[in-house]
């Protein structure tokens, strides 16, 4: 029987979407069933084997559906293989060395034993919703800092440390 992958996501203009889909897509190639959903419409993750969790980074925090998400069903993440990832950097920085997670991804990881989190880069162009983002785009500071080879590369590394755990 197939591994079932959940990759539940929190974003808000859509960036963070594209990079869970990415890894959803990498999962599948790489033999596993992958499904990537926003975590908010998540009801269960109990038909999933394991489970990657991502959400956008804003003002350094996860986004709000990341967070509850895992606080919602943080009893059945403790006991499947879960990996985390965040998105947010608007410059090269995530594509040039290993950020760390921020406290609450931290906190996230000890408390649930999550193997692993990486952070993306970002992506904020014109039409973003929210104030804040209008801001950060009027300064200049916009773009599309997303590097989907990395993406894929870490997607496949999860995939392979999954396949090699499960033997």
């Amino acid at each position: 029987m197939p591994t079932r992958v959940l990759v539940a996501y929190g974003t808000t203009n859509g960036s963070t979407a594209q990079i869970a889909e990415a890894v959803a897509e990498i999962l599948d190639k790489e033999g596993l069933t992958a499904e990537a959903l926003p975590a908010r419409s998540v009801e269960s993750v109990a038909p999933y084997d394991a489970v990657v969790v991502g959400g956008a980074l804003y003002a350094g925090r996860w986004h709000k559906d990341a967070r509850r998400f895992v606080r919602r069903h943080r009893h059945e993440l403790a006991e499947r293989p879960l990996w985390l990832f965040s998105s947010g950097p608007l410059d090269p920085s995530a594509s040039e060395r290993d950020i760390p997670p921020v406290p609450g991804v931290k906190k996230v990881m000890v408390r649930l034993d999550a193997r692993e989190h990486v952070t993306f880069g970002g992506r904020l162009e014109e039409g973003a919703k929210g104030w804040v983002a209008r801001m950060i785009l009027r300064s200049g500071k916009g773009g599309d800092f997303r590097d989907f080879t990395a993406i894929q590369a870490w997607a496949a590394h999860v995939a392979a440390e999954f396949v090699g755990a499960a033997s």
